[in-house]
């Protein structure tokens, strides 16, 4: 009986998730690196809304050029999305990223059905790329990849 308590905690503190989105930030070889600004959202293959999974950008930039102001560099995510956003968007604003692989959840709310995720970077004296690949909830493990901005982009099931 003891037992049934912790569980149900357990299961409020870990949300369930459709699985998670790997994407691979690739170190580009120029003198002036900045880490790119990345947006990451999903649309019914049917029809619908797009739903915004993560928009990464430089977060702490104030002043007279805050970072919300390059956004609109993203600029398929800005025509979808972005510009009637407010930011920072709680559970899916961050800061940019270090090169490497990151890994994010996909939405736990995704109803069964298919989806195309587009993964969008766009870096300052740099280039810009976007990526779509299909999706079916329940997730299962499909990867695409980028040539210069994005890397490996993979889905994974959980």
């Amino acid at each position: 009986m003891k037992s049934v308590p912790l569980l149900i905690a357990g299961l409020i503190a870990a949300p369930a998730s459709a699985g998670t989105i790997s994407i691979t930030i690739p170190r580009v070889a120029v003198a002036e690196y900045h880490r790119p600004y990345l947006a990451a959202w999903i649309e019914p293959t049917a029809s619908g809304p797009a739903q915004t999974i993560l928009v990464w950008y430089d977060v702490k930039k104030g002043g007279n050029e805050p970072g919300t102001k390059w956004l609109a560099d993203l600029r398929t995510f800005w025509r979808k999305a972005g510009r009637t956003m407010s930011f920072p968007a709680d559970g899916v604003s961050g800061a940019t990223r270090a090169p490497g692989v990151q890994t994010v959840p996909l939405p736990a709310n995704l109803k069964p059905g298919q989806y195309t995720l587009f993964v969008e970077a766009a870096r300052e004296t740099g280039g810009r790329e976007i990526i779509s690949m299909p999706l079916t909830i329940p997730a299962k493990g499909t990867s695409v990849s980028g040539k210069t901005e994005l890397g490996a982009v993979t889905v994974s099931a959980r």
